[in-house]
């Protein structure tokens, strides 16, 4: 399977459960890897045969910055099934880090894969009570 990919996109976001965490904006780095078959945009050479990386970073950032989850893994997930939904990708891996959460740590976060039948999945488990 190809991939195309989106490294390191850095935006800031409400998140955290401690009561300061829900008062200011912190980091948060996104990697997304997208399932993709590109061969016919590599004939094409056309934007119009591939998935547009530029669209997908916007609505991620978009989605972020408005985003107020306590956990980095409700983020993460709900990154996922956006880019599944509103893209119509087969896969897609995303790494949701948020730097300087834990002392003497770079970051940390949450890695995480799914596909169409997990979108299915979570669509369902929302529907119940």
């Amino acid at each position: 399977m190809d991939k195309i990919f989106i490294h390191a996109l850095k935006t800031e976001a409400i998140i955290g459960i401690f009561d300061w965490e829900r008062q200011v904006r912190q980091t948060v780095i996104v990697d997304i890897e997208i399932g993709a078959d590109v061969r016919r945009a590599a004939l094409t050479d056309s934007i119009e045969d591939t998935l547009n990386y530029k669209r997908v970073a916007k609505r991620v950032l978009t989605f972020v910055e408005g985003s107020q989850f306590h956990l980095v893994e409700t983020l993460a997930e709900h990154l996922a099934m956006l880019v599944l939904d509103e893209f119509g990708v087969a896969w897609v891996g995303i790494v949701l880090s948020k730097p300087g959460a834990v002392r003497n740590s770079r970051d940390v976060g949450v890695a995480l894969e799914r596909d169409r039948t997990s979108l299915e999945q979570w669509r369902t488990a929302r529907k119940r009570p």
